[in-house]
């Protein structure tokens, strides 16, 4: 088992995350249309995988605006967004945020994706959930980059991932509403941000 934490305090997890170098496992995950995905369906692409535990949460929601915002640079490449979430909750929050460019999945009928990615909570309030986690496969599968975030209520770092994709990896065209201040984004709009800057979320 690996330890994170939340909120300062010692998690548990299910394992450890696939390696660098690694072929990653497959899945069964299902979209938001209900419609089951395997990771066979996104062979000869590039595929983020973007790990959270609830798109309930102000951070999960973060990273798939960002990840959304990001999708248009990045050729050749899914990005899937995965927690434990229902279907339903994915399609709610996509049509608020008007999320399009991101793919959102979750584990509902195979149990399994948790354990073979080695990000599900094993103890405390949100046992059952997926920990936070960012990796990337190249497009035959195998694992190029893989981030397990140290803090569960702390956002990915995305740098890397952008550089490693041949994405620019500064400001992304929105604000959105993060754990802090520092994280809110700007655009062109003149509401307020989450901070006090201006900005729309």
């Amino acid at each position: 088992m690996t330890t994170v934490t939340f909120k300062g305090n010692p998690v548990k997890i299910s394992g450890n995350l696939p390696a660098v170098g690694e072929s990653a496992p497959d899945f069964k995950l299902t979209r938001t249309s209900m419609a089951d995905v395997t990771l066979a369906d996104f062979t000869g692409k590039r595929v983020v995988l973007n790990i959270f535990p609830s798109i309930e949460t102000p951070v999960c929601s973060a990273s798939v605006k960002r990840f959304n915002a990001e999708a248009k640079h990045l050729e050749n490449t899914e990005i899937l967004c995965v927690s434990k979430d229902l279907p339903f909750a994915h399609a709610r929050f996509n049509a608020e945020a008007e999320i399009k460019d991101v793919i959102s999945l979750c584990e509902l009928r195979d149990l399994s994706f948790g354990e073979k990615y080695g990000v599900r909570i094993t103890e405390g309030p949100m046992a059952g959930l997926f920990a936070r986690a960012l990796m990337v496969l190249d497009d035959s599968g195998r694992v190029i980059h893989s981030q397990l975030v140290p803090e569960i209520s702390q956002e990915p770092d995305y740098g890397p991932v952008l550089k490693l994709l041949g994405a620019d990896a500064g400001e992304p065209e929105f604000c959105g509403t993060t754990a802090t201040a520092e994280h809110s984004r700007l655009n062109a709009g003149n509401e307020p941000c989450d901070d006090g800057r201006k900005g729309k979320i």
